[in-house]
């Protein structure tokens, strides 16, 4: 079980501070950081908030997920870690097309009796 959890669904005026704050009634808030676009700077609308065990993590989770939080109705799951995963994801030679084509060359079309006159 994970002590870190997935928060979606935050407002773009949620801070990594603010965050921290209303996670740390559950208990000792290890880190929360909310991502943030890296062109722009912008929230994307989710973080993290990893807490020092796993049980105020659950904790956290049972008790904010599907509640209000500055404003948005936000979503607390436990993170998954996605390191330890195997296989591409989409991008370029990771996934999405596997170079299969899209034609048979087989005929299209096959309905109807056409009496011979083709």
């Amino acid at each position: 079980m994970s002590s870190k959890l997935f928060i979606g669904g935050l407002s773009w005026n949620t801070t990594d501070e603010s965050l921290r704050t209303r996670f740390e009634e559950f208990g000792d808030v290890v880190d929360a950081i909310v991502i943030k676009d890296r062109d722009t700077g912008r929230s994307r609308g989710f973080g993290f908030v990893t807490y020092s065990n796993q049980e105020n993590a659950q904790a956290a989770s049972d008790a904010m997920n599907d509640q209000e939080f500055d404003g948005r109705r936000i979503r607390v799951d436990l993170a998954t870690d996605r390191r330890g995963g195997g296989g591409g994801g989409g991008g370029y030679g990771g996934g999405g097309y596997s170079g299969g084509g899209g034609y048979s060359g087989g005929g299209g079309y096959s309905g109807g009796d056409n009496g011979g006159q083709w």
